[in-house]
Order: structure tokens, then C-alpha cells, then sequence
């Protein structure tokens, strides 16, 4: 199609650094079923590898960092399509997960932000080939554990989504810390909804999300003045719900993600000083549970008392 006409779904991934950008790009191109652009939003560096060119991807550079929360919305405003999806740069797919994450808002309208099921991505292996010893992704060695020899430590990619875990659930705190919320899996209400393909959820990881665009703006998911980094999924959240909309998980696909706990070569491409991680804490915090959200409707007491019992709520 011509690029000037609106497209189903623009894919907006915010990256800085970010070296499986390139693998990242290309899941999303083999997976895709409907009318579905990417667009690469490079903060403060060009991608490395080198991303191929495609009609389906658009590109734009900033030759000084922004942060991830501007690079977002820069994104989304040179999208023309229905709905936006913000998403990590290290991420792969189930196969016509656009289609499937279209079809839920078909049946829920667009007072919704949709997530799929999260999985962990298996991204690579490290194999000596001395003696042939692999170890799971991590750090890069610097020697081999079995032969203790420093060269041939090779990268083997795999690039798969990971059956197990599979998170549809997730909450927040009141500091607010983001937390993984199993104990909703096990009531009465997940498991009837769950029988439905779609779940709510209190909160969700900031690592993909799906909306529509006009909701994207008019709910201010994505505020920059909260500063580059963090607490983004929480923000979402917040925003949806106490703007009158509502959290939903698509049980009918998923992505996977790649977490950087394991750090090493795969760390944070912004810096976490202590300060600003607080500071953006503090601003999102005060802005909810102050009222101060520009389309906010309820406090966070009613999205608690919704959910609750909530770890870390009394």
C-alpha cells in the first residue's frame, strides 16, 4: 500500500543501543499478518547492526539522546494508523499477533490498553568451540568453565519465545513498585474470564503495550515530564483504568521478552542514577494518587479496592 495511507498498526519501538534491534525488526516483518509498520525510533546512535531497509519500516534518527518516553511519542506522532503499539527492542513473536491483538479490540472497543501474554525469550546460547560447552544467555564469558580457554566463545543464536513462564498479571505497590500478581490468577474472577481468551489486569510491564492512537494522546499514557525512564507500565496503567478505560491481557498470543537482570553487555542504555529513578517515582506517584492526571476520573484507591487484596496495599 501506498505509505501515505493509514495503516491497522504502527509498532513504535524506542531504541538506544540496543544490539538485538536488528532481530527484533525482523520477528516483527516475518510475523505480521495485517496492514502493520514499523517504526524505529534510533535515540542518540545508529543501529548496530545495521537495520535492512523495508517498505514496512520507517526509521528516525535523533543525533542526541532524548529518552525513551520522548523517543515513544516521537514515534507516535508520524503514525497515520489505528492503533500504536510501544515496544521493547528485544522482543519476539507469535505468529499473526497483530491480527489477534485487532480482533480483542474488535470485542472490547477502544476504552481498552491491550497487552499479550509476556513469555521469556531465549535469545542465544554461549558456546566454546574448544569443547563444545554452552552455557544460557548472559554476561559475555571471559573464559570457559570446562577448558578455562578465552577464545572461540561464540554467541548461538535462538530467538524463542520460552513456554513457561507466561505472565497475564501484574500490579503495583503503594511506593509504587511494579510486581508480578499471581495471586489474581487464582481467584474466581481470572479463571471465568480467562475461559474468554482475556483477562483485566490492575497494571502491566512497560515492555509492549497496544492502544489505540486517538487514546494514546487523549490519556496521556506517555508524559514526558516524568522524565526518560521507568515506572512506564505502571503510568499506562493508571492512566487507562482512572481514565475510565480498562487493562486487558489477549490470551490468543504473546510476546517474549528479553530482561536485562542478567546485565554484563546487555545492560540499561540510559543511565539509572539513583535520583532520577526516584524523581520519576515520585512525579508519577503524585500525580495519580493526587488527582492531577489532565483526564483522570477515579482515585487510585478505587483501581486498589477493584483488584483488591493488592500486595503491598493495606
Amino acid at each position: 500500500m501506498p505509505g501515505s495511507m493509514p495503516k491497522d498498526l504502527s509498532i513504535v519501538i524506542p531504541a538506544r543501543n540496543e544490539m538485538f534491534l536488528k532481530d527484533t525488526v525482523e520477528d516483527i516483518l516475518k510475523n505480521i499478518e495485517a496492514d502493520t509498520e514499523v517504526i524505529v525510533v534510533l535515540d542518540g546512535a545508529w543501529a548496530k547492526p545495521r537495520l535492512e531497509q523495508h517498505p514496512r519500516v520507517k526509521i528516525i534518527y535523533f543525533n542526541q539522546p532524548i529518552g525513551q518516553r520522548a523517543a515513544t511519542n516521537a514515534g507516535v506522532r508520524i503514525s497515520r494508523a489505528k492503533y500504536v503499539m510501544k515496544l521493547d527492542a528485544h522482543c519476539s513473536f507469535d505468529k499473526c499477533f497483530d491480527r489477534k491483538m485487532m480482533d480483542g479490540f474488535a470485542k472490547f472497543g477502544d476504552e481498552v490498553t491491550m497487552v499479550p501474554i509476556m513469555r521469556n525469550l531465549w535469545a542465544f546460547d554461549w558456546k566454546c568451540h574448544n569443547c563444545g560447552k554452552r552455557s544460557y544467555q548472559g554476561p559475555t564469558p571471559e573464559y570457559c568453565e570446562d577448558c578455562g580457554k578465552k577464545d572461540k566463545i561464540k554467541r548461538k543464536m535462538f530467538w524463542v519465545g520460552k513456554p513457561n513462564p507466561q505472565s497475564t498479571s501484574y500490579c503495583f505497590d503503594s511506593e509504587p513498585h511494579f510486581q508480578y500478581f499471581n495471586d489474581y490468577k487464582r481467584r474466581d474472577e481470572y479463571i471465568k474470564a480467562k475461559k474468554t481468551g482475556f483477562t483485566e489486569t490492575m497494571s502491566l510491564q512497560g515492555s509492549c503495550f497496544m492502544i489505540s492512537r486517538d487514546k494514546y494522546w487523549q490519556w496521556e499514557v506517555c508524559d514526558e515530564k516524568a522524565g526518560s525512564w521507568g515506572n512506564q507500565g505502571i503510568e499506562v496503567a493508571c492512566a487507562t483504568w482512572l481514565s475510565g478505560g480498562r487493562v486487558i491481557c489477549n490470551h490468543n498470543t504473546w510476546y517474549a521478552h528479553l530482561f536485562r537482570t542478567q546485565g554484563g553487555d546487555f545492560g540499561f542504555p540510559y543511565k539509572q542514577r539513583g535520583r532520577k529513578v526516584k524523581k520519576t517515582k515520585d512525579y508519577i506517584k503524585d500525580k495519580f494518587w493526587n488527582m492531577k492526571h489532565p483526564t483522570q476520573q477515579l482515585p487510585v484507591e478505587w483501581l486498589v479496592k477493584k483488584f483488591a487484596p493488592v500486595p503491598g496495599w493495606k
